[in-house]
């Protein structure tokens, strides 16, 4: 991955070399850097020091282009949009911004120069543990297409010390130790310790009299702590617009009681402190204590209230009225966990601005859009009316009146309809213990609602969005999830960015639509020849670190099939491990066979309280060791769990990947990112058709994918008649055998009941249907077999996959995004 040359290629042109008085300078500004900044000599320097000396001479050429997007911001009154979200996954930025910036070559010289290989400083840099998974990477290409097409935009989120985790496999256990991002500093990031807000919990309310006979309500809090600003630059493509992620860092208002440590109680003089600074400790900490509930709440109103202090004050110190906010402000509210910014919003309106209710209601509706990323209830946050009584008191009177208003103006419009669905559109839920349902409060405060895929949005309007849509039918729209393809094409896989400008030409660089041209050439021999050498060349780079990592050899000549993601029952990962299984005991019972030769990788983590999750991953380890010590099936089969999955780690894995796993239930997924950057980057996919995947598949054709499984409205009949898993388990040898393999403990031997949870989980509440999809997997895998075997068919398949998926393009979710919700203008680059 070390020939970057095409990425430095000017708009519209062909490659071309660094200039030698460019490359002296950034020579020179490196040097100045480590001297000044870090502190060393180039003698004694290590890849470390290098890596930050050359981040802030980088960090250097964004400020300028930084500062005149805000100036052209302000200048022409355009209208800003602010996305919160409470994971940002934006990964390692050196080669992200080397490349948008034009300045890898450049830089690449420079170091050559001084002895220093740009491509080890890449492994150097830390990935940022600012979230999880799909809806934290999500919010990142969000963010730098937003850049890309000149959108003034803030992201908005937590500035968390250790992010999730860091997950360490341990005898195929999963542990979890904290992500020591931070330790050695991040020069990406200005601290503004003069941009601070004041976060307010628990208390009470006074109702005090107005002249004129009006009541105002005051919030007397019991804690106030502060929220410290940390911004990072994001550069769109060619370096043309720069945004900026805020991120938030919690402090107490008094780090250090003098009294208390005078008196000798060293600790008890930091309880405030650490009390405070928890906000911003870890990303999701575990809601299984009603203290760890707490504490989830308490972080998504810090940052809630932060932000919308932060873009109120920068509102009104330009335009002066509050008024005015709908039409220079665009909030997008990513997911359910910034949904009392709602309540916030309103607070802030009628206490702190003297509005009336109904304008101040008009003022947010206005304001706000929701994004849903779930169709599953249990996922759509709720929150103990008593915890929301107790640590936002006014908010909670808020959200009362709110539904109250909102409830009257329901039996006025729709009087003969019972109260269950009076209920059913309450954001007070009263049936299983008191609860705010925070998607209701999102839905009913925001003008769009919308989903993240064709399907999923659909399916919103006739699930967990039922009856608010039969309020609001014209509310919910879908906007299909896209990438950022500056980082999962020409950051990631710069040999096929390569092969695609030859082929297509250096407009691909700029417009995704040129990659169709890729299409008219899939039969091409030579091009079937030079794709699959490309992907050879990434196989045998993965291989080599599953190797130094996992002291494990896999065969590069072999089909990789990959399942990359988040650990979820609803993913299916089980489903993956036990036709794993199954096909090893195929090879074991018919060794002589023509079998395709697979290595199955898996990575992924899984919430640290997950049990099932973490019992997958176990299996996973456990069929891996058994099944790679095993002689009888030699190179034919290897299974690998790759630890610690981050966007690091999928930059290595997805290039090198043949076949794309995203078998979910139908109907549970919103829409997937990973089956996008998989099929961009010429895999294959296996999947239900569920999220994008049926998108995917209108794009690259039914004869280009491998598409198995009962639909979303076979899932549901299927739960409906109950006793599934038992007839599925007793037509199926196979999964009989495999199961049966489990449950002898054959993987675990020494402790026949290790996985007694996830078998009985199959046999008796097998709420996925992974046992009624089992033995269409299994087939659908053995046409992924037979098309493995006809090599020009199969690169065909992966040329159309490559060229089909350009509509994909986070930019283009974004124009949509723009257009439809926010009403700004875009300035696209092609």
């Amino acid at each position: 991955m070390n020939d970057s040359t095409v990425l430095d290629a000017p708009a519209g042109g062909g490659p071309v070399g660094p200039p030698p008085d460019r490359v002296d300078v950034i020579r020179k500004s490196i040097l100045a850097k480590l001297t000044y900044v870090v502190g060393k000599n180039p003698a004694t320097a290590s890849e470390r020091d290098w890596f930050i000396a050359t981040a802030h001479a980088v960090r250097d050429h964004m400020v300028d282009p930084w500062i005149a997007s805000s100036r052209a911001t302000y200048a022409e009154g355009r209208k800003r949009v602010y996305y919160l979200s409470l994971e940002f996954l934006i990964g390692r930025l050196l080669f992200d911004t080397l490349g948008n910036l034009g300045l890898t070559d450049t830089v690449r010289s420079a170091l050559g120069d001084l002895g220093v290989d740009l491509d080890k400083l890449r492994t150097v840099e830390p990935d940022a543990a600012l979230g999880n998974g799909g809806l934290g990477r999500l919010a990142a290409c969000f963010i730098e297409s937003m850049a890309t097409l000149s959108i003034p935009a803030y992201g908005y989120g937590i500035r968390y010390d250790h992010g999730l985790f860091r997950q360490v496999i341990k005898g195929g256990w999963q542990q979890e130790y904290p992500e020591d991002w931070l330790s050695f500093g991040y020069p990406w990031q200005f601290e503004r310790p003069e941009v601070t807000y004041d976060i307010a919990f628990g208390g009470s309310v006074e109702a005090v009299a107005w002249p004129g006979g009006a009541t105002r309500y005051v919030w007397h809090p019991a804690e106030t702590i502060e929220a410290v600003a940390y911004d990072t630059p994001v550069v769109g493509w060619r370096g043309r617009h720069v945004n900026t992620l805020r991120l938030w860092s919690a402090r107490a208002m008094d780090p250090l009681r003098l009294d208390a440590f005078n008196q000798g109680d060293h600790v008890g003089a930091l309880v405030e402190q650490v009390k405070a600074e928890a906000i911003s400790k870890v990303l999701y900490p575990s809601d299984a204590t009603p203290a760890g509930q707490e504490l989830r709440l308490r972080q998504e109103y810090f940052f809630a209230s932060a932000s919308l202090q932060d873009l109120i004050y920068r509102h009104t110190r330009t335009y002066g009225d509050i008024r005015s906010l709908p039409d220079k402000v665009a909030i997008q509210l990513n997911d359910t966990h910034p949904a009392i910014a709602v309540a916030e919003l309103m607070r802030i309106l009628v206490d702190l601005k003297d509005i009336s209710w109904d304008e101040a209601w008009d003022i947010t509706r206005r304001t706000f859009a929701y994004t849903n990323h779930t169709l599953m209830p249990e996922a759509l946050e709720t929150w103990p009316v008593p915890l929301m009584e107790r640590m936002l008191p006014r908010h909670m009177q808020i959200i009362y009146l709110i539904n109250a208003y909102h409830l009257e103006a329901v039996r006025k419009d729709f009087p003969q309809d019972p109260d269950s669905f009076l209920s059913s559109v309450s954001i007070i839920e009263e049936n299983h213990g008191r609860r705010v349902k925070m998607g209701h409060l999102a839905f009913i405060g925001s003008h769009s609602v919308n989903g993240v895929s064709a399907l999923h949005s659909d399916l919103m309007k006739v699930t967990v969005f039922r009856d608010l849509h039969r309020l609001h039918p014209e509310r919910i729209n879908n906007k299909t999830n896209g990438i950022t393809f500056r980082r999962w094409l020409y950051q990631s896989n710069p040999g096929l960015t390569r092969a695609l400008v030859d082929i297509c030409g250096p407009r691909v660089l700029d417009d995704p639509a040129a990659l169709g041209a890729l299409a008219d050439r899939a039969t091409e021999a030579a091009v079937q020849q030079r794709l699959e050498q490309i992907k050879h060349d990434n196989k045998i780079a993965l291989a080599r670190l599953i190797r130094d990592r996992m002291e494990t050899r896999v065969n590069p000549s072999a089909l990789f099939d990959v399942q990359i993601k988040r650990i979820h029952e609803y993913k299916r990962q089980l489903l993956n491990i036990l036709e794993t299984i199954a096909l090893y005991q195929a090879m074991r019972a018919q060794p002589h066979r023509d079998w395709a030769p697979r290595v199955k990788i898996f990575a992924g983590k899984a919430a640290a309280s997950y049990h099932i999750a973490k019992l997958t991953i176990k299996l996973a380890n456990d069929v891996a060791a058994v099944v790679n010590s095993d002689p009888m099936v030699r190179d034919l089969l290897k299974v690998v769990f790759m630890p610690n999955y981050n966007v690091s780690l999928a930059e290595t894995i997805i290039p090198a990947a043949d076949l794309s796993e995203q078998i979910s239930t139908a109907g549970m997924e919103a829409s997937g990112t990973g089956n996008m950057k998989l099929a961009l980057n010429g895999a294959l996919t296996i999947g239900t058709l569920d999220g994008a995947n049926v998108e995917i598949r209108d794009h690259v054709g039914d004869d280009n994918i491998f598409i198995f499984g009962l639909t979303t409205d076979q899932v549901a009949e299927t739960r409906a008649r109950g006793n599934w898993a038992e007839a599925a388990i007793g037509n199926s040898p196979l999964l009989s055998d495999v199961l049966a393999a489990i449950e002898g403990g054959f993987f675990s031997p020494g402790e026949k009941d290790r996985f007694r949870d996830l078998t009985g989980n199959l046999r008796y509440h097998d709420h996925f249907l992974v046992t009624a999809d089992f033995d269409s997997y299994f087939a659908a895998q053995r046409r992924v077999d037979a098309k493995w075997a006809d090599k020009r068919a199969w690169w065909a398949s992966s040329a159309i996959n490559t060229a089909k998926v350009g509509w994909f393009s986070s930019d283009r979710t974004i124009a949509e995004y723009a257009r439809d919700i926010w009403d700004v203008p875009v300035r696209p680059i092609a």
